[in-house]
């Protein structure tokens, strides 16, 4: 489960997206590519459809217009995205979205139900990648119990148990400090040189952008220059 299956390529090409019966233009013709086992961070103001993008490549949301391709395969219009989002993606969001009543062993395994693994397998699976983020003391604990760095490390975890080709991170260091945002960024970056995943990050920190091979900004819903990240988190 602790798998290392590489990247995939992502190609955004022509994307518009609009809520509202088309009163607010989220996405307005964007158009990227994101090579296999890179690190892109997005970036821009409030509203200029960072997690819009974000959410119409983990196939959370379909785009009015133009086409996504995840690793080759079309992923804009499939009729159950399901087995895309449990094979291919791993989620992390700011606010991690763990399940209060459950421990940190039991969220990691939330994912992995369905997949054909019995009990212990996935006990195990789930401890290894708790071992890995550097919470194998913390197994048994409950999110309320654990620091807001530490659930992002299990939300990470969680993120990892199907062993994803491509991590979507929406704003996960929007809630902590900057020492403890500095953490999961090395975090993520071992994670990803280790597992040889695509990483999209949708960030307003120059910092968090900065740990990136590259950065794209958006504005008004359209992309600005995209260019390599300045020097940052290592």
């Amino acid at each position: 489960m602790n798998g290392r299956n590489g990247g995939v390529e992502v190609v955004v090409d022509g994307v518009a997206r609009s809520f509202d019966g088309g009163r607010i233009v989220a996405l307005a013709e964007v158009s990227l590519r994101i090579e296999a086992g890179e690190f892109v961070a997005l970036t821009g103001a409030s509203g200029s459809g960072k997690s819009t993008l974000l959410n119409l490549v983990g196939a959370l949301d379909r785009p009015d217009r133009g086409t996504i391709a995840v690793g080759g395969r079309r992923i804009d219009r499939l009729s159950d995205a399901s087995e895309y989002r449990a094979a291919v993606v791993g989620f992390v969001f700011q606010f991690h979205n763990l399940i209060a009543t459950l421990t940190a062993l039991e969220n990691v395994q939330v994912p992995m139900f369905g997949r054909g693994l019995a009990r212990a397998a996935r006990a195990r699976a789930a401890e290894e990648l708790l071992q890995e983020v550097g919470l194998g003391q913390r197994l048994q604990s409950h999110p309320p119990t654990l620091s807001g760095g530490e659930r992002q490390r299990v939300a990470l975890a969680r993120a990892l148990a199907n062993g994803p080709q491509l991590l979507l991170a929406d704003e996960p260091t929007g809630a902590l400090d900057s020492a403890t945002s500095a953490e999961i960024m090395a975090l993520i970056g071992r994670v990803r040189a280790d597992r040889g995943m695509t990483v999209l990050l949708v960030t307003n920190d120059a910092a968090v952008a900065a740990a990136a091979d590259r950065e794209v900004r958006l504005r008004d819903g359209r992309l600005l220059e995209a260019e390599p990240a300045a020097a940052g988190y290592s």
